[in-house]
């Protein structure tokens, strides 16, 4: 019984080199297509342009509204749409205009003060200012989305008044 529990070992291990030594060969290049046929191998595709802006991309939405053009500021607890906000609005509703099937998320956020639940709560209404300004003068608000993130994604780092400031705002971003 050893021998044979032996023998069925050997042999075992015996097939599995073997299998093992029958590896699959890397192809290096098709054989040329045969005379007469209409399939060829195909071409490349020609490069990338480089630095080239996708039209209705969010780059070609950051340069056509400006540097910050992205984004409204809002005071401490508030988040109504002012004069400057209405101004960097009107820009991004332009913008939309020109491509009629670019949708956008608005993002709400809060600085690092005040409770996860009322920072998501102050982030949702001032996102949503921003997209009742938006559909108040013509963008469809079918195309617009809202997400509040309150303090969770903080554009500037620190805890003093200036850090506050540029993480109390509403960010619009292009959905492709």
């Amino acid at each position: 019984m050893k021998t044979n529990t032996i023998k069925m070992a050997a042999i075992l291990l015996a097939s599995t080199a073997l299998v093992a030594g029958c590896g699959k060969k890397k192809v290096e290049a098709l054989p040329p297509a045969a005379e007469g046929t209409e399939y060829a191998q195909p071409e490349p595709a020609p490069p990338a342009p480089v630095n080239q802006i996708v039209p209705g991309s969010q780059e070609d939405f950051l340069q056509q509204v400006g540097q910050f053009g992205d984004r409204i500021l809002f005071e401490t607890d508030r988040f109504n749409v002012d004069a400057e906000d209405q101004a960097t609005l009107q820009r991004q509703a332009q913008w939309l205009a020109l491509h009629p099937n670019a949708r956008i998320i608005v993002e709400g956020h809060a600085d690092e003060r005040g409770t996860r639940d009322y920072n998501l709560a102050l982030g949702e209404r001032r996102a949503n200012s921003a997209k009742n300004y938006l559909t108040s003068i013509g963008v469809d608000a079918s195309r617009i989305e809202t997400v509040s993130y309150g303090k969770e994604r903080p554009s500037a780092l620190g805890s003093d008044e200036q850090a506050w400031a540029q993480n109390r705002r509403a960010v619009t971003v292009t959905v492709q």
